[in-house]
């Protein structure tokens, strides 16, 4: 229990690193919760700082749900603890509580809590992700849709109750942080990927 309950307090800690915010101090860019869609996340800073500023931010995202999760496995935390974990991990990165609790929107690092779960659900997710944007080419609606389904890629690869309950609470709560992107969507006004850059 108290191996459980550290890890737990490790992962919302870790979580609350906002790999945006410092990515973008670190290369001398906007703060990227005043530019752009102020969201700061892998998407907002290719808007302002280029692939290379993303793909950074976007692997620090991830690992701070991977890192927690295996972790957990290591330490053989069982289901429920691993749930705990993943859910403290996400929530971290939305508050931080190293940035004022204006974090990001969770895609990246709910994708690492899924990697870090059992790969497979993780590839299976992030391949959802990269097949409706290669279709579609936008970024929020790849997300929500590979979000939709992960608490059924979850049922399919390890049909805990609990894991499954954690996906969908975190699926959840990524379509609230979305419900901005999904106004947008419905009026056929939200950005494509790459928009904006050269």
């Amino acid at each position: 229990m108290l191996t459980a309950a550290l890890l737990l307090i490790a992962a919302y800690l870790l979580g609350s690193l906002s790999s945006a915010i410092i990515v973008c101090r670190l290369l001398g860019l906007p703060d990227p919760r005043t530019q752009g869609s102020n969201n700061p996340g892998a998407t907002n800073v290719l808007r302002i700082g280029g692939r290379k500023a993303a793909a950074i931010t976007l692997v620090g995202d991830s690992l701070k749900g991977v890192i927690p999760m295996v972790a957990g496995h290591l330490f053989g935390v069982g289901t429920a603890g691993l749930a705990t974990i993943g859910l403290a991990a996400f929530l971290g990165h939305l508050f931080p509580i190293f940035f004022g609790f204006r974090g990001g929107k969770g895609v990246a690092t709910a994708l690492g809590v899924q990697l870090g779960l059992w790969w497979p659900i993780g590839l299976t997710v992030a391949a959802l992700w990269l097949f409706v944007a290669k279709v579609l080419k936008i970024s929020s609606l790849s997300a929500l849709i590979s979000m939709a389904l992960a608490p059924l890629v979850v049922w399919v690869y390890w049909p805990a109750p609990v894991l499954i309950g954690m996906q969908l609470v975190v699926t959840g709560i990524l379509f609230w942080r979305h419900r901005s992107n999904i106004r947008n969507l419905i009026e056929g006004s939200e950005g494509k990927i790459g928009a904006g850059r050269p």
